[in-house]
């Protein structure tokens, strides 16, 4: 099996490892430079989808896989604050795709308003941490449960999520047991 993740981020690129080797032992995982087609900081749920679907079909179709991951991160304005939030999206060349999320935490305010100001959560949590390319480390979800959920299993939790459809068709697909 060919797989494909729509990023060179080495931490994206072992949360689809850490997940697929457990289904797929022999499959191939490809890291793939593919454009988001969102902005850099993506301010909502909506955006957020929007650039792990495009990261998704455009790693699968540049390397012809089986399967192609987009994991994107974001936030989101939600009634309890601005909420740091990843996606994954999972597709294959026939039209299924599996989408989830990765987690959900309020971003503290002072990283809130920063992020609402346009600045980008990577480069803030860089200066804050006194750290070089965090979002490729434990990441902001890292820092702010104190290394509990690094970014890495943070986005495996989403990748085993939005395989649903893969591992447990007879569900999506209206065919009972």
């Amino acid at each position: 099996m060919k797989i494909a993740v729509g990023s060179t981020n080495p931490v994206k690129l072992t949360a689809v490892q850490s997940i697929v080797q457990q289904l797929w032992p022999d499959a191939e995982v490809t890291a793939v430079s593919v454009p988001t087609g969102v902005s850099e900081m993506p301010l909502s749920d909506s955006e957020t989808i929007t650039g792990a679907r495009n990261r998704a079909r455009a790693a699968r179709a540049a390397i012809n896989a089986d399967l192609g991951f987009g994991l994107e991160g974001g936030v989101h304005p939600d009634p309890i604050g601005l909420v740091l939030q990843g996606w994954v999206v999972v597709t294959d060349g026939n039209g299924r795709e599996g989408i989830a999320g990765a987690g959900r935490l309020p971003l503290p305010p002072m990283l809130a308003q920063r992020i609402l100001a346009g600045e980008e959560l990577g480069p803030v949590m860089d200066e804050l941490l006194g750290e070089s390319n965090v979002k490729a480390k434990g990441g902001a979800i890292g820092a702010l449960t104190g290394g509990l959920i690094p970014r890495q299993q943070a986005f495996a939790l989403g990748v085993a999520y939005a395989l649903a459809p893969f591992v447990a068709p007879e569900f999506y697909d209206g065919v009972s047991r």
